[in-house]
């Protein structure tokens, strides 16, 4: 097993598991005493210690994030990876996504929240509207707007595969997961000027003293939000499956 393989299993617990820096530190050093007092191999895991100023696994360029989605052909896979970037998803929220919360008059998706926390809004780019409106004239989902072979929800699992697949194919960061296309959406956003307040309010942040700032934007406001997916040059997507 390679260095590289070890650190994007790492990232992956890291995103799906949400693993704590005590978690992560346990991690390494299970890795490191089979590999170096079991097999007795040279010390060569050290540098994979989490280090507190860097815990998030990076932001892709614009032209990254150009790069991935043209390395996906399949509709459904493009128009669900650009959905999570186009409104600053979590990849638990794009698979509980259902039919009823897209709204592509109004180009805003409801994000129905997990326990303890806050349901809310985000912006719909113009370019995954269309998007959207291929997708669901294709595939006709019935409740959840994505489905499974079942019928069910489609799974998280499913989602990251289809992101290594094109991470690779697009010759891209490869440590970098599907949470990072989210990071992504709010450094292109705020490197374009948009409010911060606005940034943390489509994300879901908040904190006891910015509750309301964060989570309530007006409609006179929001009419002044978009995507950053707006500005990038991204062809169609040629298969459906």
């Amino acid at each position: 097993m390679k260095k590289e393989e070890i650190m994007r299993f790492l990232l992956k617990s890291i995103e799906d598991r949400r693993w704590s820096e005590s978690a992560q530190n346990q991690a390494v050093n299970a890795i490191k005493f089979y590999f170096e007092k079991v097999l007795g191999q040279e010390r060569t895991f050290y540098e994979l210690r989490p280090r507190k100023s860097q815990k998030l696994p990076g932001v892709f360029s614009e032209q990254e994030i150009i790069a991935l989605f043209k390395a996906i052909e399949n509709l459904k896979h493009r128009t669900i990876l650009m959905l999570i970037y186009s409104a600053g998803l979590r990849i638990g929220e794009s698979v509980k996504l259902r039919k009823a919360d897209i709204n592509l008059e109004r180009k805003s998706i409801f994000i129905k929240a997990g326990k303890g926390k806050k349901d809310r809004y985000s912006v719909l780019s113009d370019k995954v509207v269309l998007l959207l409106q291929e997708y669901i004239e294709a595939y006709k989902p019935d409740y959840w707007l994505f489905e499974g072979q079942d019928g069910g929800q489609y799974s998280t699992r499913s989602i990251q595969q289809v992101f290594r697949r094109a991470v690779a194919k697009a010759d891209i960061n490869p440590y970098s997961t599907v949470h990072t296309l989210r990071h992504s959406f709010a450094t292109h956003l705020l490197e374009r000027g948009m409010d911060l307040r606005y940034i943390q309010s489509l994300l879901g942040h908040s904190s006891s003293e910015t509750t309301e700032i964060y989570t309530h934007v007006t409609k006179k406001a929001r009419e002044k939000l978009y995507s950053p997916l707006d500005f990038l040059d991204i062809d169609k997507p040629t298969k459906k499956t």
